[in-house]
């Protein structure tokens, strides 16, 4: 990929947390993360155990390991949410992008569901509880992954760390994130014929 399709691509996203998450009022930024949320938790309801451990798309995680991934990194990135919301830096390195558990496709598929419900339930407790008018300069490190083309039209996935102020980070880290893995959940379960 060229430095010219890299920095686009940077300045696309940088403008994007400008737009769809510094300069948006709290509870704009809370109704847009609590739809995205609930669209991937009424997409995941009917399916069984059995359905979210099939691998039916060659190199893509099971819609069990879609969970288990999201889990993993909703857990931290609340603790990065608070840090940003007490005025502070989190600590430590960004949460790598590809983080899942010890052994995904061990944890209990209603288990899974569960957790990942009050992870969303307690994100959504933590926004409802953000001042409309609360401020802060406090950043975090968040690992970016975005598909771009190169100049062949290859798609290509550009990796690095952005700092980001709490509402950007909220809305990549529980919106964005979820929008993507619920495409690739769709994807997963597309050849199951469901």
């Amino acid at each position: 990929m060229s430095l010219d399709h890299e920095a686009q691509a940077k300045e696309r996203a940088r403008e994007y947390f400008r737009t769809k998450g510094t300069q948006l009022p709290v509870p704009v930024i809370r109704e847009r993360i609590a739809d995205a949320v609930r669209a991937l938790d009424e997409f995941l309801v009917p399916l069984s155990a059995e359905q979210a451990a099939r691998a039916t798309v060659p190199g893509e995680w099971t819609i069990h390991e879609i969970v288990d991934h999201l889990i993993e990194t909703y857990r931290p990135g609340l603790d990065e949410l608070w840090c940003l919301l007490a005025g502070r830096r989190p600590p430590g390195e960004p949460i790598p992008a590809g983080l899942q558990s010890k052994a995904p496709l061990l944890r209990p598929w209603p288990w899974l569901r569960d957790e990942l419900r009050r992870v969303h339930a307690e994100v959504l407790k933590t926004l409802d509880a953000v001042p409309p008018d609360f401020k802060t300069d406090a950043k975090a490190p968040l690992v970016m992954v975005v598909n771009v083309k190169d100049a062949q039209e290859k798609t290509t996935p550009l990796t690095w760390v952005e700092d980001l102020d709490w509402k950007s980070y909220a809305i990549v880290s529980w919106r964005l994130h979820a929008i993507d893995h619920l495409k690739q959940a769709r994807k997963v379960l597309g050849p199951m014929g469901a």
